[in-house]
């Protein structure tokens, strides 16, 4: 989602869609896939590894979007957008409610290779897109981008938790044990142990509600995670009123933070 400031300057495609990368920026790309391919087996939840299987990424080089493209427009009619670095949270919105997931066309630098605030080509290609091809993610992921391109400044920032507790930071509670569906986990191998096999965070059944209200940090690990137990539960989850409880949500207040104010910590 859209930051204030950003020391990165995303690449630009040619008329045909091609973005040069550079050997370096390829070679980051292979060793971040490859420490996260390494980690996320019995962690992913099946339907990611589902959509990694569609996508076939490439491992020694970034993906081309148009490729990405190809394979979500089949599955899900989805695509991916090239942004830039930095985005308002109204095309943010606007994109997502027309089915187009942004895609900040930059990839960290080695001095950043483990952990930065920001969203890169990695954390959303490797993070998000495979889920993009399973109908119920690409359903709530679409009727979020409609409820906030629609919503008011204040109502964003209670909907931004919903997608921080689902898109970002969602775990399923499979007979198998946790599985991690969020790509925030998904792309950062410290969080992909830390959500599974912690037992300092807190995990909790999914209530929108409850994800509305909690407040969250994006420079630590998650002081609490929610599951559900099956990802067609976002079919159910999507298709409530969901402004309803944003508005509820608003009156109830906040849950006192798990966490110390950033200026403490």
């Amino acid at each position: 989602m859209a930051k204030k400031a950003s020391q990165y300057v995303s690449k630009q495609s040619d008329k045909d869609g091609h973005i040069a990368w550079t050997d370096e920026e390829n070679k980051i790309w292979h060793d971040l896939v490859a420490r996260q391919l390494d980690i996320i087996p019995g962690k992913a939840c099946d339907e990611y590894i589902e959509g990694m299987r569609l996508l076939d990424m490439p491992t020694d080089r970034i993906p081309q979007l148009y490729e990405i493209n190809k394979v979500l427009a089949a599955t899900t009619g989805w695509q991916v957008a090239e942004v830039p670095a930095l985005i308002p949270f109204d095309e943010f919105f606007r994109l997502l409610a027309n089915k187009q997931f942004p895609v900040a066309t930059f990839i960290r630098t080695r001095e950043e290779f483990d952990y930065l605030q920001e969203p890169d080509i990695f954390h959303e290609i490797f993070g998000h897109c495979p889920l993009l091809t399973n109908p119920a993610f690409a359903h709530f992921t679409h009727q979020y981008g409609r409820l906030g391109y629609a919503a008011t400044p204040k109502e964003r920032v209670y909907l931004a938790r919903l997608y921080w507790f689902t898109v970002e930071f969602g775990l399923l509670k499979t007979k198998e044990g946790l599985r991690i569906y969020g790509g925030g986990i998904l792309s950062s191998p410290g969080e992909t142990r830390y959500a599974l096999e912690s037992d300092v965070p807190e995990r909790e059944p999914l209530k929108a509600i409850d994800a509305l209200r909690t407040p969250y940090r994006i420079d630590i690990m998650q002081p609490i995670y929610y599951t559900i137990e099956d990802v067609n539960e976002l079919f159910e989850i999507a298709d409530m009123d969901i402004m309803a409880m944003v508005h509820e949500a608003m009156e109830l207040g906040l849950f006192e933070p798990k966490f110390p104010p950033k200026n403490a910590a």
